[in-house]
């Protein structure tokens, strides 16, 4: 450990645990100073990365743990339980007469009936043999048909507990509407079987469409043991290191990024633990948001390249994308978060052939451990890394010397599959890159082309180790109108971290149609969520007059199986304030899908979920504008070849060096701490006032 500053400083640290790397950036809170590093992840146990990257950053500060303000953290922890599909040992608890609600789900076929002949649904996430049903029903407006039946109530209990089942999700019909049953079933859950841990539908997601509503409770269910173990054991390290040399009773507030853009104490993510399955994406898509607009451009795309995966998402008027219809693996999970389209294709995605001698990029990848070839750790399969350090667009080192790859461990992985598909060394690992950037450009076309978005007029921010390395070819691919790299665009995701509040969501379905709208009744249950807000943030230690509040409904058409969020307002929820609300869904279809039924009267407007969002402010770091340039010829380090199409001899640049106007023409490899940009022939990068490399196509 370093030693303790005798004047500490107020820093607060934002640390993303990705695959490969934990990236941490801190920034210090009196003078604006902000401080990136990376250390590499530890999956057998990442609270040993964690610490490594708080230890390696306050060493660069030349501070102590006693220096730390506050922590905002992004994990994967949830996201790679439900990936790997390690869903075990989970329970299931319905009505009576419900039991097959799971086999049922949805009649939903992926990518068309065209190519999916021999679909079948995914597994169940919990065996048929481990769903029991319990008498008692509720009607859709919360009224009770049937009384909630304790004794067979038991008996569900008693069999979770004699087959050692101790993960339990509990969602009864109708639950939205009242808990009571629900509350009642964890109760006697508790008595029975006290080891058992439960989540409830009516608190995990108080909407309607069951089938949904049961496996977001069970997804909650599976994540829970291990996100409480991780962030328990995170808080316990952290509080450990930071309170060394301290006043006694400090704590320091540590947060969790949400999927929703928000983040949440360490104590409140205990009991919303599916809150974080897209933790780490939530944060880069939040960073980008930042940088984008401060560039000037409020909508734009973003493409978050790691080691294992790379994650896209569209930013509109300077607020990424919010969607409660996304998946995690093959379970949905209907929760309020940032719309995220993941795919396999990071730097360790893996280069394989195909039965049929097809050459194929991911999804499966080097992970950190043994990672690529060139990193040489025992890896033997060929990755995208491996093909960038061969053709000479990635340095033969990483994290400014800490870690030194193999160029010829590289060259012997791109010749071996160059020897096995009968082509060239250059020629093969042209095509793995190639590969990798069709499978980034079809991702971005999921959220824009799939949307009748036109994706020609997007900017692209591309962040992460691996993001930028495919920037120019994306270009090209898509028609982009260009590319901004941010500054340290490997940390990115670390830096949105500080750069969001704290959000807590609270949803209940409340069906009406316009025309016979209950004002009171609407006005009562938005009163109650937010009141839940309200007492949440109050918990996490926000003023009165600091707490915020975002009001929402989502609207359809009567007869529509999808909805439309549409921000409500504040004040009572009158006739006059519903009808603006109607005006603005309305306005909002037209917007998403091209027409709206506003002047015909006999397409009635439906009322489905009522949202409150609870907001804390957290202040948020500057972005620090860099000096006015004196000629990118500063900037280059040297020359090395370089393969865009051919062999050329490329200039290499240090970014560090290159100020604001600077200009850097390709063929050209712009290289920093925690990333390395190729600047193809026939584009360039002109260096705006915050540092972002603007990349642009100069020439066909």
């Amino acid at each position: 450990m370093i030693s303790q500053h005798p004047h500490p400083r107020r820093i607060r640290v934002g640390i993303d645990t990705g695959g490969t790397f934990t990236d941490v950036v801190a920034v210090d809170e009196v003078s604006g100073e902000i401080t990136t590093t990376k250390t590499p992840s530890t999956p057998a146990d990442p609270a040993v990365g964690f610490m490594a990257g708080i230890d390696k950053v306050l060493g660069q500060l030349g501070v102590g743990g006693d220096s730390v303000a506050a922590v905002s953290h992004g994990t994967t922890v949830a996201t790679n339980k439900l990936l790997e599909g390690k869903v075990e040992n989970l329970g299931f608890v319905t009505t009576e007469g419900y039991g097959h609600i799971l086999e049922i789900a949805r009649q939903s076929v992926p990518d068309g009936y065209g190519n999916s002949y021999f679909w079948v649904k995914p597994p169940r996430i919990v065996p048929a043999d481990r769903v029991k049903t319990v008498r008692g029903r509720l009607a859709a407006d919360g009224s009770e048909i049937r009384p909630f039946d304790e004794e067979s109530a038991e008996a569900a209990a008693r069999f979770f507990k004699d087959a050692g089942v101790d993960t339990v999700g509990v969602c009864f019909l109708h639950s939205y509407a009242d808990p009571g049953h629900e509350l009642a079933m964890r109760d006697v859950i508790t008595r029975v079987h006290p080891d058992a841990v439960v989540s409830i539908s009516s608190e995990v997601l108080r909407e309607y469409r069951e089938y949904e509503r049961s496996v977001t409770t069970l997804v909650d269910a599976a994540v829970k043991p291990s996100i409480r173990a991780y962030v328990d054991t995170i808080s316990r390290r952290l509080h450990a290191y930071t309170t060394q040399a301290a006043p006694a009773g400090r704590t320091v507030p540590f947060y969790v990024m949400k999927s929703n853009g928000g983040v949440l104490s360490a104590d409140e993510v205990m009991h919303q633990p599916i809150s974080t399955v897209l933790s780490g994406p939530a944060a880069g898509a939040l960073g980008a948001a930042v940088v984008a607009d401060a560039a000037g451009f409020g909508s734009v795309l973003t493409c978050d390249g790691g080691g294992t995966s790379t994650d896209v998402t569209m930013v509109r008027d300077g607020v990424p994308a919010l969607t409660t219809e996304g998946t995690v693996g093959v379970y949905p999970s209907k929760i309020s978060m940032i719309d995220v389209v993941t795919i396999g294709a990071g730097g360790g995605s893996i280069a394989w052939i195909s039965p049929e001698g097809t050459l194929k990029v991911g999804p499966q990848s080097a992970g950190a451990d043994p990672g690529p070839m060139c990193y040489g750790n025992g890896g033997h399969e060929p990755t995208v890394t491996d093909a960038h350090v061969f053709l000479g667009r990635i340095p033969p080192r990483l994290l400014g010397g800490e870690v030194p790859l193999a160029v010829d461990l590289a060259r012997r992985g791109m010749e071996d599959l160059a020897g096995r598909l009968g082509l060239s060394s250059e020629r093969a690992a042209s095509g793995v890159l190639e590969i990798s950037a069709w499978n980034q450009a079809n991702a971005l076309r999921q959220i824009t082309v799939k949307r009748g978005l036109d994706i020609r007029t997007f900017r692209l921010v591309t962040f992460g180790g691996s993001g930028s390395l495919l920037a120019c070819r994306l270009v090209d691919v898509l028609g982009l109108s260009g590319v901004v790299v941010p500054l340290n665009p490997g940390n990115l995701s670390a830096y949105g971290l500080l750069t969001v509040d704290v959000r807590n969501d609270y949803v209940q379905t409340a069906v009406m149609k316009q025309s016979g709208l209950d004002c009171v009744r609407l006005e009562r249950i938005i009163a109650d969520l937010t009141a839940q807000a309200d007492a949440a943030l109050q918990r996490e230690g926000f003023s009165r007059d600091e707490r915020r509040f975002e009001r929402s409904a989502d609207l359809r058409y009567f007869g529509q199986a999808y909805e439309v969020r549409v921000p409500v307002g504040e004040g009572d929820v009158t006739a006059a304030a519903a009808d603006a609300v109607a005006s603005r869904f309305h306005d909002e279809h037209a917007a998403l899908y091209g027409y709206d039924f506003r002047a015909d009267p006999r397409q009635q407007v439906e009322w489905v979920n009522l949202r409150v969002t609870g907001i804390g402010p957290i202040r948020k770091p500057a972005l620090p504008e860099v000096d006015p340039g004196r000629g990118a010829a500063r900037a280059v380090t040297g020359q090395r070849a370089v393969y865009f199409e051919e062999w050329q001899e490329a200039a290499i640049y240090e970014r560090a060096k290159l100020g604001a106007g600077d200009v850097v023409a390709g063929p050209a490899v712009v290289e920093e701490f925690s990333s390395t940009v190729p600047v193809h022939s026939g584009f360039e990068a002109r260096v705006d006032r915050f540092g972002n490399l603007l990349i642009e196509k100069t020439s066909p």
